[in-house]
């Protein structure tokens, strides 16, 4: 695998957030709020700080808020402007920098996260790329992206990222099997949502992935797997015969957003460090409790 710099990242935006119904009806999961900012910007901030320009979106219906909230907002920034809010004014026009680009590809059927990277198989051509799942938010003082980037810069490999999950929970990950060399957890064999008493590990992967092109041959000719869909889990396992990759257990505490105790719990921990409200928000909980 030829190391390049990795200007491209696929944001999967397609889901239909069925677990957040009915707030998930008319408006994406994506952009459900933490705090001030809605979960597909902390993602897009994550890929930005770890060097990709090109933000490769893959959406489905009901999705359009995305893009309009990456967009200018004319309306809204004329009247800022006027009003002299020039806080507010520079949060709006500063949610992507200058040298950022967009690009958005409709997922044509709900065919699982397999076939929503494989959707951006045009966008991406023959240049290895980041994946970046926005409902996995990641606090982490250097972003988990940017520390798998060094780890790809330095081995030249697919990077996963990586963290222990309940043993009881093996069944909603990709579970990995490694073996320890210079520094760094290669993958030895992946597997897809396994019983608990059937997993390799306790490593599942996380919603953060470096891979080369070559991943999107294997998509294309994969069968339907777990749930009936195309699973990039599939896809990956046939990759590892031909290249290597490295589990990446990055540091930083991730937050399940796709769940609602999850959410809320990011919720709670984002708005005790707010730069704005935290002090009187981290007042507010201690009065609740007592």
């Amino acid at each position: 695998m030829k190391t390049e710099p990795i200007r491209k990242c696929v944001f999967p935006v397609a889901g239909m957030g069925t677990r957040f119904l009915p707030a998930t009806k008319a408006s994406p999961k994506e952009m459900l709020p933490i705090v001030d900012k809605p979960l597909i910007q902390y993602a897009v901030e994550e890929a930005v700080a770890a060097g990709c320009t090109e933000l490769v979106f893959i959406t489905g219906r009901n999705k359009r808020c995305i893009e309009d909230h990456f967009d200018k907002a004319y309306e809204l920034e004329t009247e800022l402007a006027y009003r002299n809010q020039n806080k507010l004014l520079d949060f709006v026009q500063d949610i992507l920098p200058p040298n950022v680009t967009c690009l958005y590809i409709r997922q044509p059927a709900a065919l699982g996260l397999g076939h929503a990277v494989l959707c951006s198989r045009a966008a991406v051509g023959k240049e290895n790329f980041a994946v970046v799942l926005a409902d996995d938010l990641i606090d982490a003082q250097s972003g988990a992206l940017s520390q798998m980037m060094d780890a790809y810069h330095r081995t030249g490999c697919n990077v996963l990222g990586v963290e222990n999950v309940d043993p009881k929970q093996t069944g909603a990950y990709g579970i990995v099997e490694t073996a320890r060399e210079d520094s760094f957890d290669y993958v030895k064999s992946i597997v897809e949502k396994p019983h608990p008493d059937e997993a390799p590990s306790h490593l599942g992967v996380v919603g953060r992935y470096i891979l080369s092109a070559r991943i999107f041959d294997f998509l294309t000719n994969l069968p339907r797997g777990a749930g009936g869909e195309i699973q990039l889990t599939d896809a990956i396992a046939r990759l590892l015969t031909e290249q290597k990759m490295i589990a990446y257990a990055f540091a930083g505490r991730r937050y399940d957003c796709g769940d609602k105790l999850g959410y809320l719990e990011a919720t709670v921990a984002y708005g005790m460090k707010h730069p704005l409200v935290g002090e009187e928000f981290k007042k507010l909980l201690q009065r609740m409790v007592c």
